[in-house]
């Protein structure tokens, strides 16, 4: 009987050993081969050496689609990469900055991730880019935010409250930062108001815009990025003439020209002061 008993403890023994080594085993393998959230590999010409470094942010991406488009045939995640890419390109190819994209593919990526990647290569400006969508199907044209605490307009405050809420939690800063970084945020603000005042002069005549286009309100991606920032809004999917616009390379490459255009002024006039 006591030979018994200490067989069943020792094959006790091994069976929870086992036990453990099979669950931390399953525990490791929902761990590796996970890709980084994101990167920081910069793209520039062999001219663009030391130059100013440009964040293009493709809104939305992975789990979250973003807007639907009237046809139904395309969304916006897949709409603001195309964007992202070509602006890249023609950045690139002009060789006055550098580029850094917070995705280059379908991924997810949260709000505090995206504004991370301005911050860790202290970046020269931040563009995130959307699609909008509205109730109204006659609503087109492209439009400009810059941050503000206060709401230029219920839209932009509506704008603001979903676009802050589909990138998840803010992660980042304590009450003690925020109110540290201050000065540094107003600053900021008006660097911001600035740069979406060059975007639409350069945009306009070109690219269809909204009346007012630029806007501003308190978003999230945009206050955590640490450097100037807008969200530059391209059009509506939920407008079938900006739709087939969106979706018209010809037409999209207007667009990216403006952008790369205004990008270019930007830095320019900060590197006078």
């Amino acid at each position: 009987m006591a030979i018994t008993a200490v067989a069943l403890l020792l094959a006790g023994g091994i069976f929870a050993l086992a036990s453990r080594s099979s669950d931390a085993a399953a525990q490791a393998s929902l761990t590796v081969n996970v890709p980084p959230p994101v990167n920081d590999r910069i793209y520039a010409g062999p001219s663009a050496k030391g130059r100013p470094i440009v964040i293009i942010d493709a809104g939305h991406g992975g789990r979250d689609p973003g807007a639907g488009s009237v046809s139904g045939q395309i969304r916006e995640k897949e709409l603001t990469l195309v964007l992202a890419q070509a602006l890249r390109d023609e950045l690139v190819k002009r060789g006055r900055v550098r580029v850094a994209m917070t995705r280059d593919d379908d991924r997810y990526l949260t709000l505090e991730d995206r504004a991370a990647v301005a911050r860790r290569l202290n970046a020269a400006m931040f563009l995130s880019l959307h699609v909008d969508s509205a109730p109204n199907p006659l609503a087109r044209g492209a439009s400009v935010y810059s941050l503000s605490d206060v709401a230029s307009d219920a839209e932009a405050a509506r704008l603001a409250a979903r676009e802050n809420a589909s990138g998840g939690g803010s992660g980042g800063a304590s009450a003690i930062d925020a109110m540290l970084a201050d000065l540094a945020m107003r600053t900021q603000m008006t660097a911001s108001a600035d740069l979406a005042a060059r975007l639409v002069n350069k945009a306009a005549g070109r690219v269809e815009l909204r009346p007012n286009p630029h806007r501003f309100a308190a978003f999230h991606v945009l206050r955590r990025a640490d450097t100037p920032a807008v969200l530059f809004e391209a059009g509506y999917l939920s407008n079938a003439d900006d739709e087939l616009m969106l979706r018209e390379p010809a037409q999209r490459a207007k667009m990216v020209l403006a952008l790369a255009q205004a990008i270019e002024a930007d830095v320019a006039a900060h590197a006078r002061r």
